[in-house]
Order: structure tokens, then sequence, then C-alpha cells
């Protein structure tokens, strides 16, 4: 196993809570796994890679390719501080053990510009090239279904392969059932909101409602 991307269907959705809990699995069942937050966008608070750090001690931590202090949309966060993302600094990076990648926001969040402003590179365009399978992230509650099969759609038309949904929140039997039927995707689990949000508490809760044999 290479690695697994981690996208979401939109922003403060659980993404990152499940990236950490995803490359810690990983590096309990491999011996070692690997984060990667290519760009960082707004860096007053904790950084998400260091929030993965914490979540999951025993896991190896790529520095990001961007650290961009404008918390915006990483196209509009470089043009604010100055910045060009070059797509060549994009390359995944090498090393033991899976890799998981998480990007920013949804699928089709803007990365970088063109000279006339117009956006030129999208996440999930990104996501075409590293050529890795993406793992969806999406919330439980309303209108759920329609911004995951959008995501579906968008990811599939520029030939992404999906490992399949992961859903965060309380439960929600219909939505998870509808869109897996309508999007012809695989349920990998639940991840439940957590009122204890330790390593021990995340870990425990990943292994209960998730197997990583399905993703391997």
């Amino acid at each position: 196993m290479k690695g697994l991307i981690v996208t979401g269907t939109d922003t403060g959705i659980g993404k990152t809570v499940f990236s950490a809990a995803l490359v810690g699995a990983l590096a309990r069942a491999h011996g070692v796994a690997r984060y990667w937050k290519p760009v960082q966008a707004g860096i007053e608070e904790e950084s998400d890679s260091a929030f993965v750090a914490r979540l999951a001690p025993d896991v190896r931590v790529h520095p990001e390719a961007y650290s961009l202090i404008t918390p915006a949309s990483p196209h509009l966060a470089a043009r604010i501080d100055g910045v060009t993302i070059d797509p060549a600094r994009l390359a995944l990076p090498e090393g033991e053990g899976p890799l998981v990648v998480e990007g920013a926001g949804g699928a089709l969040v803007p990365l970088s510009v063109a000279a006339d402003g117009a956006p030129n590179l999208l996440y999930a365009d990104q996501f075409a090239r590293w050529g890795l399978s993406v793992v969806l992230v999406a919330r439980t509650s309303l209108g759920t279904i329609n911004h995951t099969l959008l995501s579906i759609e968008a990811l599939r038309a520029r030939g992404v392969a999906i490992a399949g949904l992961a859903f965060v929140g309380e439960a929600h039997e219909e939505n998870q059932r509808v869109i897996a039927d309508l999007g012809g995707v695989r349920v990998l689990g639940r991840l439940p909101i957590l009122p204890d949000l330790s390593p021990a508490a995340l870990a425990a809760a990943f292994d209960a409602h998730f197997d990583l044999e399905g993703l391997l």
C-alpha cells in the first residue's frame, strides 16, 4: 500500500480528525505510517500537522510544502501572502510506510491561479496527478447527500479512484444508505463525535467503527 488521500465534502467536517485516526491505525498495522498536509492555509492556531502529531504520536509527519499565514482557500491565501504555489513542489514525499495525504476543504478547492487570476489547478486535479485512491469524508447531517454525491461526481470526472466514504457525526442510516446506493461507493465506517479527543479515545473509536482490511 503506497498511500491514501483524505478529502472532504466541506470545511470543518472532521477531516483532520479522521486523518489522524486513519494514519494512526495504519501505523499500528504496519509499524510505521506517514502524514502529509501539502498546503496549510492559516497558522494562527494549531496547524493540521501539529494536530495530527498530537493525536497520532507514533506517526511520522512530513513538513508542509507551503505554510501560509492567511486562513483562506490555498489559492487566495497564497495570493495574499505573496506566494506562488508551484505544482512541482507538491510531489509526494518519499519514506517508509503508507502515506496519508490530507487536502484542504473539499475536492474542488483551488490550489493555484494563472497570471490573470483564474484558478488553474484544483485539489481534485492534483489528486489525479498523485494517482492515489481517495477516502471521502462526509458529515452525516442535513445536506450531506447533495454535497457528497457532487464530490463523488467531481472526483470520478477526473479519473480519481474512490476507496470509500468515511462519515463523521451521529448515526443517520438513511443518509448513509442513500449516498452509498446512488454514488456507487462503499461506506468504510462512521467516526462518532468524541467528547474526549485523546490519542487513546480516537484509536479506540476508529478500531471499533472501521476495518483497515477494506483499505489494504
